[in-house]
């Protein structure tokens, strides 16, 4: 292991909790991580020392506050390549993000005939807002599939863009598969078919480097806890060049130029996207976060769980009982492996996982449509971060031939 992992484990109080009286194993890191002491003493110190409504009062409080939450915003704006900070709209989370283009940009410009694209393996948040698109407004879905191995089917995606294609909405890395998506090509393919791009980036954020410049999309949206932010804080890019184009998804207070008993006027970006008091505890302690992952470095959190993931790859191959799902390699994907046990609920195989303190998912993930490509109900996940070591691995499989005793 390139990294100090006993180290960076010190930063996070949770993983000394003992369930059970076990050690805690959290293999759950693609639901959410947690949190160092650094973003949370961020929060603790917020409340403690600039608690107070951002923009619309001129005291000293007020002020500290707002430019705490400005500065989080160009945090972000340099984390992930931005042009402007303009382009940074706070929101709850990744799904509100995507909602956000839905309800704005989707239901202005996408009309009757015209193609929404997706993948089957997409989280449910970014399916159902393009459903209630297209059925609001007469569009078409279309989905790209996986290949033989797992992977996006780039040729049906060309096959399927020689049609009337307004938007691409894409997962940048699968929460189920752990594969990344080549996500700049798919952008340049749809530019040059007039069609718009948004991008999921709850997987991705957190340990590969993202550059929405060179990516080129129109939208991109990820959450805050994902990266060892605090929960309730999520970001949605948009690239500069659309801020007109885009009406407030909210309407209230701060967002606004002038109001008039018939009629309103709205400020510039990213103002006249964010309505009422924000979540401004949470930017401070996103800033935190983003300090703490380049810290580490994202190449190094990459690699690392490159390192475990292959490791655990190689150990679960070995179980002829234990169904993988997924690429049998670990280039271009993330710390994800779901899997099986063969006769076994992934419901039961969690719940004894847990009485031995391993912290794994169970369940179709909120990715319905792809369970339904694989023909299972259900998997389980382990989902590994940058606490995590090898020596938790061999404790999952342990758990897992304690799993196949108890059903013999």
């Amino acid at each position: 292991m390139s990294l100090n992992i006993d180290t960076i484990r010190e930063d996070f109080p949770i993983l000394k909790t003992s369930p059970y009286g076990k050690k805690l194993i959290y293999f759950d890191n693609a639901a959410t991580t947690q949190k160092p002491l650094q973003v949370i003493n961020a929060i603790e110190d917020y409340y403690k020392k600039y608690n107070a409504n951002v923009y619309r009062s001129p005291h000293y409080l007020s002020t500290l506050s707002t430019e705490g939450y400005e500065n989080a915003r160009e945090y972000v704006r340099r984390f992930i390549n931005a042009k402007t900070s303009e382009s940074i709209v706070f929101t709850r989370n990744t799904t509100e993000s995507i909602n956000f283009i839905a309800y704005t940009w989707g239901m202005k410009y996408i009309n009757e005939g015209d193609v929404i694209v997706l993948t089957v393996a997409e989280h449910h948040s970014n399916v159902l807002p393009w459903q209630m698109v297209a059925e609001a407004k007469g569009a078409r879905l279309k989905y790209v599939h996986l290949d033989k191995n797992s992977r996006l089917d780039m040729n049906e995606f060309y096959r399927i863009m020689s049609e009337n294609v307004k938007l691409v909405a894409v997962q940048h890395a699968s929460n189920v598969l752990g594969i990344i998506n080549p996500v700049e090509e798919i952008t340049d393919v749809a530019h040059k078919h007039g069609a718009k791009v948004i991008i999921d980036g709850a997987q991705s954020i957190p340990n590969i480097n993202v550059d929405v410049a060179k990516i080129g999309c129109d939208f991109y949206a990820f959450s805050g806890h994902k990266m060892m932010g605090p929960m309730g804080i999520g970001v949605l890019y948009i690239k500069d060049d659309l801020f007109d184009d885009i009406p407030p998804f909210l309407r209230g207070g701060e967002m606004i130029d002038e109001v008039y008993e018939d009629h309103s006027t709205f400020a510039p970006a990213p103002l006249k996207f964010e309505a009422g008091t924000p979540n401004v505890e949470g930017a401070y302690g996103l800033i935190k976060a983003i300090e703490y992952v380049e810290k580490i470095g994202l190449s190094n959190i990459h690699n690392h769980e490159k390192e475990i993931t292959e490791y655990a790859l190689d150990k679960l191959k070995e179980i002829d009982y234990v169904k993988l799902y997924g690429p049998m390699n670990v280039e271009n994907r993330t710390g994800i492996i779901s899997f099986n046990i063969e006769n076994v609920h992934p419901h039961d195989v969690a719940t004894i996982l847990d009485q031995d303190g391993i912290a794994v998912r169970s369940g179709h993930h909120c990715c319905q449509p792809l369970m339904r490509y694989f023909g299972v109900p259900a998997t389980v996940r382990a989902s590994f971060y940058v606490y995590n070591d090898i020596s938790e691995v061999d404790a999952l499989i342990d758990g897992l031939r304690n799993v196949r005793k108890w059903f013999k």
